[in-house]
C-alpha cells in the first residue's frame, strides 16, 4: 500500500502564530489545518528564556495538516523559505486511514 496522503505537524514559536496562518491559508485553503497550545520537552536549552529553562518547559504552537503526496515537496519549500532560522521543528507522516465518524 502507497502513502496518497501524510500528516505535517509543526512546532512553532508563538511569536509566528499569526504569519503561519497566514502562510498556510494561502498554501492549505483546499485541506485545512489545526493549531492549538503545546509545552516543548527537551533537552536543548538554547533560545529557552530563564524562566522556560527553570520550568524545563517551551511554550509552542502546534499546527496539523493533511497533505497529499503530490503537495507536500511545495509545501516543506515555501516553509523552508518563509520561514527560515525560525526554529520550527516539523515531522512529516505517512497516513493509514483518515476519516469522519
Amino acid at each position: 500500500m502507497s502513502c496518497t496522503e501524510y500528516l505535517v505537524t509543526l512546532n512553532i514559536p508563538p511569536s509566528l502564530e499569526e504569519l503561519m496562518v497566514d502562510s498556510l491559508l494561502l498554501l492549505e485553503s483546499e485541506h485545512g489545518f489545526s493549531s492549538f497550545p503545546v509545552r516543548a520537552h527537551h533537552h536543548n536549552n538554547s533560545g529557552l528564556s530563564l524562566a522556560e529553562q527553570v520550568a524545563g518547559r517551551q511554550k509552542r504552537i502546534r499546527f496539523q495538516m493533511y497533505v497529499p503526496v503530490e503537495e507536500l515537496p511545495a509545501l516543506l519549500a515555501q516553509l523552508r523559505e518563509e520561514f527560515s532560522d525560525s526554529g520550527i521543528q516539523y515531522w512529516v507522516l505517512p497516513v493509514i486511514e483518515a476519516g469522519i465518524i
